[in-house]
C-alpha cells in the first residue's frame, strides 16, 4: 500500500534523496477516459433522501470534523486528491502531485473544470484555499497541519508549487480531507458565505439548508462521469439529520429515506427485509481519550487499569453484531503503522483492581465520560458499566457535537471522551492533533513518544514511516493515551429500489456510484 503520492507515469522521479518507494503508480486509466467524457450519460434517479446522524454546524470544509459533515461537504466540494478503496491517493482536481525536492510539491491541475457558479478552476483557487484554511479568522482546528506550506507559487494557470518549511510526506492525506478547493472570486463578495452558501466543483451543487432538518443539493451535470469520486446518482439529494437510530430505521421502512447511516444491530433483520444492509469495514478506530494532565489519569497505572477493565469483545458481540476487532492502540489493519504482532490489553478485572490499588485508588473514584449525540450512547454506557465493576464510577455525559469538538482541551470538560476517528490510512492527523504534546486537541505528553512523532512526520519513505509508527504504537500501548477499543465497521441501510450507491472506506456518504 502507498498512501503518499499520486502522479503521472511520465513525470520526473523524486529528487533530494527521497526514494522511489515513495512513488505511487500511474494514474488509473478511468481518470484519463473521464477527461474525454465530462458528463454522465447514464440516467439519474429523480431524487435520493439520506438520513445522517448529525447536522454539521457549518458547510465551510475547513471547519468540518466529523463523517456526517464530511458527507455533505465532499458532495459539494472537491479536493485535489482523495483516498481510494485501498488507501491509495487518487487524483481529483489534481492531474498530478509530484515532489520536486523534499520541500516542494508540484501540482498540475485538471483543465476545463468550473465551479458551480461558473467561475473557472485554476491556480488562484489553490492559493486562495490554502490561505483560507490558514487564516486565523477562519479558526480551523486543523490549520496547524497546513502551516508547513510556506508559499503557494502559481507557475501558470494550471500549475502550482507548494513550498514547504519541512519535509511533509503526510501533507497529501491532509489535503484529501480538508483542503477543498474554493472559488476566490465568489469569496471576494462579502455577501457570499462558504459556511451557509457553499460553492464547489463537486458532484452536487448547493440548493438550500433548512437548519435543524436538511440540506438540499442538485446534481452537477458537468461532473466527470468516471471521476474516482463517482458520478451523481440522483438529480436531487436531501441530507436529513436524524439523531435516533430507530427513527432512521423507521424512515427507511416507511420509504421516506433511501439510505441511512448506522443501522442499530437489533434492527438489522428488519432493515434487511425492506432492503439491504451494507456492511463496510472502515479505516478508523474507536477509543476513549484519557486526559493525562489531571489526576488520577496522570498515573500510567490508572490508565492501564482502564484498559484492562473493558471487555471490548463482549461490547463488539453484543452491540456491534460481532463487527469489530479489538485494537492495542489507535492504529488499524491496512493503515500505516499497524502491527499485527502487538497484542491488545486482555480483559482482566483483577489486574485492573490491583493496578488501581497500587496507585492509591483501591476504593475507586468518580469521573465523567463525554460522548457526542451522533455517537453510540449505548456503547458509552456499556463502557461506563464495565468501569464501575472495578470501582471507577463514570457519569456518561451526552454532548452536542459542536460543543464536544470545541472542548477537547478544556480542563473543565470530562476527562474521558468516547470518540471515533476516520480515516486512518495515514495516522498523522490523529497523532498530530490528539497525541503530540502541543497538538491542538491533545492532553497527552510522553517524552519518549515525541521523537517518534517527529520522525514519522518527516520521514519520506513509507516503509520507514511504518516502522517508526510501529515503534510509537508500542509506547502508546504501554503508556495509554486512551482506552483502546475496536476497528470501525459501518452498517448502512439501503431501501429496496433506491438509487445505486458506492460506499467508501473513509465513511463519507456521498451519493455517487463508481463505475
Amino acid at each position: 500500500m502507498n498512501e503518499v503520492l499520486v502522479r503521472r507515469a511520465t513525470r520526473r522521479g523524486l529528487l533530494g534523496g527521497i526514494g522511489a518507494g515513495a512513488l505511487a503508480a500511474a494514474l488509473p486509466a478511468p481518470w484519463a477516459r473521464a477527461q474525454a467524457t465530462p458528463a454522465s450519460s447514464a440516467p439519474l434517479a429523480a431524487a435520493m433522501t439520506i438520513d445522517l446522524a448529525a447536522e454539521p454546524p457549518t458547510l465551510d470544509p475547513a471547519l468540518v470534523y466529523d463523517n456526517d459533515g464530511w458527507s455533505v461537504v465532499h458532495s459539494i466540494y472537491d479536493s485535489l486528491v482523495q483516498y481510494g478503496p485501498g488507501g491509495d491517493l487518487q487524483p481529483l482536481l489534481a492531474e498530478s502531485l509530484t515532489p520536486l525536492d523534499p520541500t516542494t510539491y508540484e501540482v498540475e491541475l485538471r483543465q476545463g473544470i468550473t465551479f458551480h457558479n461558473g467561475e473557472p478552476f485554476d491556480a488562484s483557487a489553490v492559493s486562495f484555499s490554502v490561505a483560507h484554511i490558514l487564516d486565523p479568522k477562519t479558526k480551523s482546528q486543523v490549520a496547524q497541519n497546513f502551516a508547513v506550506i510556506e508559499k503557494v507559487e502559481e507557475i501558470d494557470p494550471h500549475t502550482v508549487h507548494l513550498k514547504l518549511s519541512a519535509t511533509a510526506p503526510w501533507l497529501p492525506g491532509q489535503i484529501a480531507a480538508w483542503l477543498c478547493m474554493l472559488p476566490p472570486k465568489y469569496a471576494a463578495d462579502p455577501a457570499n458565505d462558504f459556511a451557509n452558501r457553499p460553492v464547489g466543483t463537486g458532484p452536487y451543487r448547493f440548493v438550500n439548508w433548512e437548519r435543524g432538518a436538511k440540506v438540499e443539493l442538485a446534481a452537477n451535470p458537468d461532473y466527470p462521469r468516471l471521476s474516482p469520486k463517482g458520478r451523481p446518482t440522483s438529480g436531487k439529494v436531501a441530507f436529513r439529520f436524524v439523531p435516533e437510530g430507530s427513527t432512521r430505521v423507521s424512515d427507511l421502512l416507511a420509504g421516506t429515506a433511501d439510505l441511512i447511516r448506522s443501522v442499530p444491530v437489533d434492527q438489522v433483520s428488519a432493515v434487511a427485509q425492506a432492503g439491504e444492509v451494507i456492511t463496510e469495514p472502515i479505516s478508523g478506530s474507536a477509543w476513549v481519550r484519557i486526559a493525562t494532565d489531571v489526576t488520577p489519569f496522570d498515573d500510567v497505572r490508572v490508565r492501564q487499569a482502564l484498559n484492562y477493565a473493558i471487555d471490548v469483545d463482549s461490547i463488539v458481540q453484543a452491540l456491534l453484531g460481532g463487527k469489530g476487532q479489538r485494537l492495542p492502540n489507535f492504529f488499524v489493519p491496512g493503515g500505516l503503522g499497524y502491527d499485527p504482532a502487538l497484542k491488545p490489553y486482555p480483559y482482566d478485572v483483577d489486574q485492573a483492581k490491583a493496578l488501581l490499588a497500587a496507585a492509591g485508588h483501591g476504593d475507586g473514584f468518580d469521573t465523567q465520560l463525554s460522548v457526542t449525540t451522533a455517537e453510540r450512547l449505548d456503547i458509552a454506557q456499556a463502557i461506563a458499566g464495565q468501569l464501575a465493576d472495578v470501582g471507577i464510577r463514570a457519569e456518561v455525559m451526552p454532548t452536542e457535537t459542536a460543543t464536544f469538538n470545541a472542548t477537547w482541551t478544556d480542563k473543565s470538560s470530562p476527562p474521558l471522551r468516547f470518540a471515533t476517528w476516520r480515516p486512518m490510512f495515514d495516522p498523522y492527523t490523529l497523532l498530530s492533533l490528539v497525541v503530540a504534546d502541543k497538538g491542538y486537541l491533545s492532553r497527552y505528553d510522553n517524552p519518549n513518544a515525541e521523537p517518534l512523532l517527529q520522525a514519522g512526520a518527516t520521514e519520506p519513505n513509507p516503509d520507514n514511516r511504518a516502522k517508526t509508527y510501529r515503534e510509537l504504537g508500542k509506547i502508546l500501548r504501554d503508556d495509554p493515551a486512551a482506552i483502546y477499543l475496536y476497528r470501525l465497521t459501518s452498517l448502512y441501510g439501503l431501501r429496496k429500489g433506491a438509487p445505486r450507491w458506492t460506499p467508501r472506506p473513509d465513511d463519507y456518504i456521498i451519493p455517487t456510484v463508481v463505475e
